[in-house]
């Protein structure tokens, strides 16, 4: 008798780093890849569609970010189980994703055996976390919470779509792109700024920019990306 496969989707803008993956995934024979996105907002639709057991999300995706396409999927589809993958382990990250119901958070630079593993737990309804996140986060839960409260209460004072729109706009869209992206008019889109901007009390982009990068809603080389 086979034994039901755990099936994944992919959600990682880099197709070469993508087809690492998969290629790792598919060597187990226990684990199936469902589906593979290059956009956040790509992963929402194919999670959607495809109700995989397991999202493997990367933090910098464009159009819309990991993190906000986690709390998407997961109000969508919640027996879905998703684990973050980023470069960077900074705190605020981690924090957050666990936040927005991620279960896991990896290092991209991470072994094949620890991603296996990784899905593995999490399907089974554990939490897993990079080695080294875990031994700090162990650290951490023995020492009073850092400073970062103003920044995380700004984001929590944020709408889902405010948060669109401030990652399209940080990532040097026009109005008139953010608003054929989102499928809204272009005053909408005018009246969602101004509304980020008095929220954060920021008046310029370059500002706005920086924010979505301190806040984690994109990270620092995502402007940088080839499309």
């Amino acid at each position: 008798m086979s034994m039901k496969r755990i099936t994944v989707l992919l959600a990682e803008d880099h197709m070469v780093v993508r087809e690492g993956f998969r290629r790792l995934l598919e060597a187990e024979d226990d684990l199936e890849v469902v589906g593979e996105a290059e956009t956040g907002r790509q992963a929402v639709a194919l999670a959607r569609k495809l109700r995989p057991a397991v999202v493997v999300m990367d933090i910098a995706m464009p159009l819309l970010n990991g993190l906000e396409a986690t709390r998407q999927i997961l109000r969508a589809v919640p027996g879905t189980k998703v684990l973050i993958l980023s470069a960077h382990s900074d705190d605020a990250y981690v924090q957050r994703a666990t936040e927005l119901g991620a279960v896991g958070f990896l290092l991209k630079q991470t072994s094949a055996h620890d991603l296996s593993k990784a899905i593995r737990e999490v399907q089974k309804g554990n939490i897993f976390f990079s080695p080294s996140i875990d031994k700090r986060l162990h650290n951490h839960s023995q020492q009073p919470p850092n400073g970062g409260g103003a920044l995380k209460k700004k984001i929590a004072r944020l709408s889902p779509r405010e948060m669109e729109v401030l990652q399209l706009i940080a990532e040097g869209k026009a109005n008139k792109e953010v608003a054929a992206e989102l499928g809204i008019s272009i005053k909408t889109v005018e009246k969602h700024r101004q509304n980020l901007m008095a929220k954060l009390n920021i008046h310029e982009i370059s500002g706005l920019t920086r924010y979505a990068i301190a806040a984690g809603i994109i990270e620092s080389s995502v402007q940088l990306t080839i499309r």
